[in-house]
């Protein structure tokens, strides 16, 4: 499985043994073993809008009622995409923790119907995608549907907000690195316009309209009263400042929402290995106490 994704991205059988010597120094032999006989992990095909996209689930063996958590990547199209490395890294370990996690590639991300520009909107009718998980949850074997929260990274984050306004089912969220206010957040990294003429539908003509739609901010008091939400942000990032942060808690503070504000000294847009370890912590503490 580790050889036929490195095999994907490498051009060249030497880039193939990079990426794999790669792959080897980021993880411990040990570390697969030990999440391959405690978890098992699933990739599926659903059906949203008659297009087909892909899914994956993770889940601890042999327990029962789970909590689930929906996990919202980052990132755009292909770029982005949960793999393996992403998985052992981010999922795994959180899954080890006592959750179910499901999760969508969004539209557009993998198979030949990756085209640039091409079904991922960035918090279009990609949240199609995200909100459909919700019809499988009751078919999921050892899973208590009724505890169910939603978290996401970076562009996940967004997705996370915008999402959960049409799944009040959701009892907690947790956002990480995710941008609360787009039109703002231009300021600080403008480069992330050439993502939004690609992605958006129409963005040329409705530039403002289509980046207040995608921004918490302009609709926080629209967020479900008794849905909690954690925000993990590094004070050092760079590609989603942490002013995000700041901005969305200002209007959760105006609406009376509850939340908590996790900020973490020094650290940038992904978290060195320590504070990836204390953050995942966090999020297992928070679902725990509120699913």
């Amino acid at each position: 499985m580790i050889e036929r994704g490195s095999k994907r991205k490498a051009k060249t059988p030497a880039q193939l043994e990079q990426r794999l010597n790669t792959f080897k120094r980021m993880f411990e032999k040990d570390d697969f073993y030990t999440y391959k006989a405690s978890l098992e992990c699933i990739v599926f095909k659903y059906k949203v809008d008659d297009l087909l996209v892909d899914g994956y689930l993770i889940k601890p063996k042999g327990q029962n009622d789970l909590p689930l958590l929906i996990y919202n990547r980052g990132g755009n199209g292909r770029y982005g995409a949960v793999i393996f490395a992403s998985l052992m890294s981010n999922l795994f370990p959180l899954a080890e923790k006592g959750f179910a996690i499901i999760g969508s590639q969004y539209r557009g991300s993998l198979g030949k119907e990756v085209v640039k520009g091409k079904y991922d909107e960035f918090g279009g009718k990609d949240i199609d995608d995200v909100v459909k998980l919700l019809d499988y949850i009751p078919h999921i074997q050892g899973v208590d549907g009724s505890r169910v929260g939603m978290y996401g990274s970076s562009r996940g984050g967004m997705q996370t907000l915008i999402a959960s306004r049409r799944m009040p089912s959701i009892k907690a969220l947790a956002v990480q690195s995710g941008a609360s206010d787009l039109l703002r957040e231009l300021e600080n990294r403008p480069e992330m316009e050439n993502v939004y003429k690609i992605r958006i539908p129409n963005y040329s003509d409705n530039k403002h309209m289509a980046l207040a739609e995608r921004s918490a901010i302009n609709w926080a008091d629209t967020l479900k009263k008794n849905m909690p939400i954690l925000i993990i942000h590094g004070d050092q990032d760079t590609k989603v400042s942490v002013d995000n942060a700041y901005w969305l808690v200002e209007k959760l503070e105006e609406f009376k929402h509850p939340y908590k504000l996790s900020i973490y000294g020094g650290e940038k847009h992904s978290f060195n290995a320590n504070a990836k370890t204390m953050a995942l912590s966090e999020l297992a503490t928070w679902f725990h106490l509120h699913l």
